[in-house]
């Protein structure tokens, strides 16, 4: 029993990065259709610039709304000029290979300035494990997938009690209907695009204690969140969420029980299984484009 406890809250702990980062790919479909493929790199960003401001200095909690800061710039810009210019019809592709090719630069670049070992962000949450029912676990670990449960929380307040909210409905729904009532639809798109960043610097900046920072820490949780944003159905922010944390406590069940090296086999065919029974995910809709 000590031992399904333990699986269970180290799966959520790890689940709800998953969920974190499937909920900023929700956030960027759901408004411009079209989504980041480096966003796994913005909690490496998070993560990285942290601890580097933490070298020079800077005391945690400026670290970290400076590193959050920085994720979402990136994430304005980059959908400005790598995504905005090859995604002026729902049936354009071609953002897909210029993300991916930012993803790949960003991680040069930090390789090149922050090396290419890995290191801990230092945290209150790890310095002591605490007891749950006989399962140890780290502070920091629990708090993951409440943060991404109330980021979930907070996505569905805004979207239904602000302005803002309303206007990514409306453009989600219908882009040209929204242009018309006034609505700057590149503005959404760009606030969008920065929202789902600042949330993956923040799970970055959250994970880093756990699992250490380097320049290629976001490509495994990027394509695990993306795997989880299809599962749990992308245009639904709940779904995202639950399917994250499913994800991340059926990994550590099969780590447990089977073995590390069968962990990917059996996340990504669970990814397939589903998709050819429910193909627009657990919890998904299916959207109709107009022509």
């Amino acid at each position: 029993m000590q031992s399904i406890i333990q699986y269970v809250l180290s799966g959520l702990a790890i689940g709800g990065c998953y969920a974190l980062v499937a909920l900023g790919f929700h956030i960027m479909w759901s408004t411009a259709k079209a989504v980041n493929f480096a966003h796994g790199d913005t909690l490496m960003l998070g993560a990285v610039l942290t601890i580097m401001a933490l070298d020079q200095g800077v005391p945690l909690p400026l670290a970290i709304l400076g590193a959050i800061v920085a994720s979402c710039v990136f994430g304005v810009l980059l959908e400005r000029f790598a995504v905005r210019p090859f995604a002026k019809t729902t049936s354009s592709i071609g953002w897909m290979l210029t993300t991916i090719a930012i993803g790949i630069m960003l991680q040069a670049l930090v390789t090149m300035e922050f090396g290419g070992f890995s290191r801990a962000l230092p945290s209150p949450g790890v310095e002591k494990a605490i007891s749950v029912m006989g399962a140890g676990v780290y502070p920091q670990e629990l708090l993951i997938p409440v943060f991404a449960l109330l980021a979930m929380l907070g996505l569905g307040w805004m979207q239904r009690h602000t302005l803002i909210g309303r206007a990514m409905q409306a453009v989600s729904f219908d882009r040209n209907a929204a242009s018309l009532m006034g609505i700057n639809v590149n503005w959404m798109f760009g606030f969008s695009f920065g929202l789902a960043a600042a949330l993956g610097g923040a799970a970055g900046i959250l994970i880093a204690p756990i699992t250490q920072a380097s320049a290629s820490m976001g490509l495994t949780l990027g394509l695990k969140g993306f795997a989880v944003a299809i599962i749990g159905g992308i245009t639904s922010a709940p779904g995202v969420v639950i399917a994250g944390l499913g994800f991340g406590i059926v990994e550590k069940f099969v780590e447990g029980y089977i073995s590390t090296a069968a962990r990917e086999i059996v996340g990504f065919g669970l990814t397939i299984l589903v998709l050819l029974v429910f193909p627009q995910g657990l919890f998904g809709k299916r959207e109709v484009f107009k022509v």
